[in-house]
Parts: C-alpha cells; structure tokens; sequence
C-alpha cells in the first residue's frame, strides 16, 4: 500500500499555523453579547467572492466602488497633499469626489491648484466642486450666479455641492449671517442655473421635514452627513472660548444618524409616490467601515452609495499607500459581505 504523504509535505505552512492556533486560541474568544445584530450570517449560500469588474450607475457616470470622499477641505498646502492622494486614488478604484469648499476660488484663482484634480481622477467619474449656503445666498440675490459657473468650468466638475451649515456658521466667530430660509434660496438657485446640483449637511444631518423638503426638488443627489461622523458645530465650539463651549456644547449632541434618516428616506418614498424625485443618495456621517457602509446601503431603498471623510482623511495624510490598503481592505470587504451576510 503507497504511503501517505506528510501534511507538511502538502502544506509546508501547516506547523506553523496550528502553532499560531493554539497560541491565539484563547485571545480569539467572542462575547456573544458582542454579536452584530444588523445581519445574518449565511456561509452556505455563496463561494468566496471573485474579483468583480461590474459597475454602478451614479450621477449620470459609472464607478466600480461604491464609496464616495465626502468634502473635506482644501486651500492649504496640507489639503493639496491630501486631495492629490483622494484624487489618486479615485482613479485607482473608481470612486467619486466632492471638494471641500471652494469659496476661495469663486473670485480668484490663485489656490486654484488646491482643488484642480480633474486630470488626476480622470473624465469618466464624478467630481463636484462645493460652496455653502451663506454664500449662495450672497451669489443669488447679488445676481452673481455666473461665478458658479465659472467654478465649474474652470476645475471642470461635473457640478457644484451646496452645504448647509447653519449651526456651524451661528457658532464660528468669522461666521456668515444666514438671512433666507435655505431652502428658499436653494429654490431660487435651481430656477436659474443649470448646474447639477447634490445638497449635503456637514456633520448633524437632515430631519424628515428638511428631507421631505429636498426630496422634491430636481437636484442629482442628497449627502446625509449624519450625526455621528465630524460635526462641524463641534468643530467650532472647539476653536471657542471655553464659555461659548460651556454654553453652546449640548448644540453637538443634536441630530440625525445616518440610519435614522434611511428611515425617513424610506417614509418619504412611500408617502410621497411621485413627488419623491431624487435619484440618488450619499450616505454618510459616522460611516466608519464597510459594515456600516454595506448596511445602510441595503436598507436604503433608493440608488445610493456611502461616503466617508475623516476616515479617509486619516489614511491620506500618512501616505498614498497607506490610503490605498485601506481603500483595497474597504472594497475586498464588501464583497465578502455581499456574499455572507444578509441584512434583517
């Protein structure tokens, strides 16, 4: 009779793996408490995931990974290093981009080269520039709309973000006055430019009344910036003297979480029918990992995608590639879990 072969004949690693075993058997323990209740894990129903090709239709383009760099920052030299490795690595994955706000740039182009990454992200993925809503405001009732356009031909964007941020101008000592009800001046601006135009928060999210409000208007895309992911009302109260922080404090602790306003997007569909016009969705605010991102995804039941920014920003400081396994560990995951876990 042929003898058999060894085990480590046929697997050379296999002793020091079942050494690594025994050693990490007991730091390996999971609390059943600490089970994530937001999935069922299904390990029968599917092989290991293969490397996809396929692609998702959003914003009128395609991208092969459904995370989006949500805006951020720009106009210093630090933001230039940090754009150019998420530009980078939009290119490289296939994802979109909206820059911080480009408020700067709207009358001058001398930090143009801070926000000019359109030939590194490349024609075929969206890329919107950004400005706030104070300034809108300025822009619509100064009749200086054409300074919109010309932002957006001159980084070649596929169209501009508005970011309302009334908390975080009230609370920021060099804070514009918000005069017009938002959502007035969003109005007045989509009557008059033909611009494609996503409407994002910056870090509390959107009640069911403000989404109800958006839903109906004829803009590309919502940003949920949910609360739970940088708040920039907090943000500001930490560049406050400690008796604005004192007083003003509990302001951050209000909101909406990226889940909570699935919920209400979800409402809204339902109880709006064909009023309901919006397309497409970025959801985040506290999106910290593919978990999160694939969850929210699934529950939406609307076209969408998930955004990340202080996450990101973290890796891309360091290094493009830094950023790049991170990004590649981000996408790898939600493969796997597209194929094992199911959403209750």
């Amino acid at each position: 009779m042929k003898n058999l072969e060894k085990t480590s004949d046929l697997d050379p690693t296999a002793a020091e793996r079942k050494q690594d075993h025994i050693q990490l058997a007991f730091q390996s323990q999971v609390e059943s408490f600490a089970i994530d209740k937001r999935f069922s894990y299904e390990p029968l129903l599917a092989a290991h995931p293969q490397a996809s090709t396929e692609k998702i239709s959003f914003l009128d383009k395609q991208i092969q990974t459904p995370i989006w760099v949500s805006s951020m920052t720009g106009g210093t030299e630090k933001a230039f290093t940090i754009n150019s490795n998420l530009a980078r690595a939009c290119n490289e994955f296939g994802m979109g981009m909206g820059l911080g706000s480009c408020r700067s740039i709207l009358e001058s182009d001398e930090r143009l080269h801070d926000f000019d990454f359109r030939k590194i992200i490349g024609d075929e993925l969206p890329f919107f520039a950004n400005i706030g809503i104070a300034q809108l405001e300025i822009l619509v009732n100064e009749n200086k709309l054409f300074l919109i356009d010309k932002l957006v031909d001159k980084l070649s964007v596929d169209g501009i973000i508005i970011h309302i941020n009334p908390l975080q101008e009230w609370l920021q000592p060099e804070g514009d006055k918000i005069n017009e009800v938002p959502i007035v001046t969003i109005q007045k601006f989509l009557e008059q430019t033909k611009q494609k135009v996503i409407i994002k928060e910056v870090g509390q999210g959107f009640g069911k009344e403000s989404l109800r409000a958006l839903v109906q208007l004829p803009i590309e895309a919502i940003e949920f910036a949910a609360h739970g992911g940088t708040n920039f009302s907090k943000l500001e109260l930490l560049r406050a003297d400690k008796l604005q922080q004192s007083i003003f404090n509990e302001i951050s602790h209000i909101g909406h979480s990226a889940e909570e306003m699935v919920t209400f997007v979800n409402e809204l569909k339902s109880e709006l029918g064909n009023k309901f016009v919006v397309q497409n969705f970025i959801l985040s605010g506290g999106v910290k990992n593919f978990l999160d991102g694939y969850y929210l995804m699934e529950k939406l039941q609307a076209n969408s995608i998930y955004g990340q920014a202080s996450t990101l920003l973290k890796y891309a400081e360091q290094s493009y590639e830094v950023l790049q396994q991170f990004l590649q560990s981000q996408k790898d995951g939600l493969q796997l879990a597209k194929a094992f876990f199911k959403v209750n």
